[in-house]
């Protein structure tokens, strides 16, 4: 591996050009040029190092691209990305060009930089670095890239749904890799064991047919109030849900569990600080902290919107109001339970009239810690960090993890790559350090040569 590892050192400048280049184009939801042109560089890219490579449409949605190498050894791992991308606002929180990709005292800036075209390409330079050295890799990879994951995988489940054969022979693998990974504050690199699962809604609450003077609210229903008075039977001032059933499939905490989250280095001063929160939630610290970000599920009003005032100042009574929200979920907990069970709620308490529009959905996975490739996570991150790996009890965004497990129920789903605490993911200033960048260049290697040893 040390001439593999030299020629990225030789060559990452290149590698980082290459990282510019696909950062400059806008590939979000909508943007038809920066998608396409973003599809095309990574097939382009894949044929290149001469993977197998097939792109396929999806009807109503951006194409997914597939791509594999056989190797040496029979084994698989299997690398799971997306090169889809939240949009840049709001563009006046940014100090450089989102689409760019500035280099400024060590880190590359741009939008998608860290979620997730960093990922993906630490994982296709790492490729190009085996075959430039050995011609042939250790083992067998695999590429599954979709384009539709910011906007909950639609195309992907779709795919898996309508072509369930030719999906479960393309996920076929002994290992999955997340889309990414970080590394905290203080150098320590994380693995992450499963990844979390969501529920993202808009409700809708309609009263009459046109807004009409605030002087006939004391007659007419305010569609504001009566969404905000649903919204309040959802969830309590110790912020506790109140949906009945909404806990119940939530998995206890093994003793492995406890013992990850004990060890897990969470600097709660580095978020806070980097928040502007002087304090969190009931004021809690410690341990307690890191059992509520990871293990219980939330209920998160996004945002709320009635009467237009940002058009223009009105004294009305407004007959429309919505709010976007999202269930931040946990294993075992299975979204179309979860909805059916907000329905159910609603309609209890005397909010019948009030719409529940899904906009997406992902049921959570977890991984079990005490896997074999935790030993072989550990083994190829000593050739790499000078600081032994953090295990994280899962990621805490959410992401289409199910969908490869209802075909592999069995598959691990473990995250690493070269994100960092402070990448500000769908945030201005989205950034990548070019240190932690090579580094995860050089994991993948190391972990493909370790796998091939097991």
């Amino acid at each position: 591996m040390e001439k593999i590892f030299k020629y990225i050192d030789e060559h990452f400048d290149k590698m980082i050009g290459e990282l510019q280049e696909v950062c400059k184009f806008r590939s979000v939801i909508g943007d038809r040029e920066g998608l396409d042109k973003t599809a095309t560089y990574i097939s382009d890219k894949m044929k290149s190092l001469n993977l197998q490579c097939k792109t396929y449409p999806v009807d109503e949605g951006n194409p997914l691209i597939f791509g594999e190498k056989t190797g040496h050894e029979n084994k698989t791992v299997l690398f799971y990305n997306h090169y889809d991308i939240v949009a840049e606002h709001p563009i006046e929180k940014w100090h450089f060009e989102p689409f760019k990709g500035e280099i400024h005292d060590g880190k590359i800036y741009a939008r998608g930089i860290s979620d997730n075209k960093g990922g993906l390409f630490s994982r296709l330079h790492a490729i190009e670095a085996i075959l430039a050295v050995e011609k042939e890799l250790p083992i067998n990879v695999k590429f599954l890239v979709e384009g539709d994951e910011e906007t909950g995988s639609t195309s992907l489940y779709k795919f898996a749904q309508e072509q369930r054969t030719i999906f479960k022979q393309m996920t076929k693998a002994d290992l999955c890799i997340w889309e990414n990974g970080r590394k905290d504050e203080q150098g320590n690199p994380w693995v992450r064991y499963g990844v979390r699962g969501g529920i993202g809604l808009e409700f809708v609450c309609k009263t009459a047919n046109m807004d009409v003077h605030a002087r006939l609210g004391s007659v007419i229903p305010n569609a504001a109030w009566r969404l905000i008075w649903a919204l309040g039977t959802l969830k309590d001032v110790n912020e506790k849900v109140l949906i009945e059933g909404f806990y119940e499939k939530v998995i206890p905490l093994t003793e492995d569990d406890v013992k990850v989250l004990n060890d897990f280095p969470f600097d709660e001063s580095a978020l806070r600080n980097r928040t502007g929160n002087h304090k969190f939630l009931d004021n809690m610290e410690g341990y307690e902290v890191k059992e509520k970000l990871y293990t219980v599920p939330t209920l998160v009003i996004n945002g709320l919107e009635s009467g237009e005032m940002y058009r223009s100042k009105r004294l009305i009574n407004p007959y429309l109001a919505t709010a976007k929200a999202n269930f931040n979920l946990v294993a075992d907990q299975d979204p179309d339970e979860i909805i059916d069970l907000l329905r159910k709620h609603l309609d209890k308490h005397g909010f019948g009239d009030i719409e529940i529009h899904v906009t997406g959905k992902n049921k959570p996975v977890r991984t079990p810690i005490n896997t074999e490739f935790t030993d072989i996570m550990r083994k190829s991150a000593e050739k790499v960090y000078k600081n032994p790996i953090v295990i994280e009890l899962t990621a805490l965004g959410g992401g289409p993890g199910i969908v490869f497990r209802d075909v592999w129920p069995e598959i691990p789903i473990i995250g690493i790559g070269p994100a960092n605490t402070g990448s500000s993911h769908h945030g201005p200033d989205e950034n990548l350090s070019l240190k932690d960048y090579k580094e995860a260049i050089k994991h993948i290697v190391s972990l493909l040569y370790q796998c091939a040893e097991k």
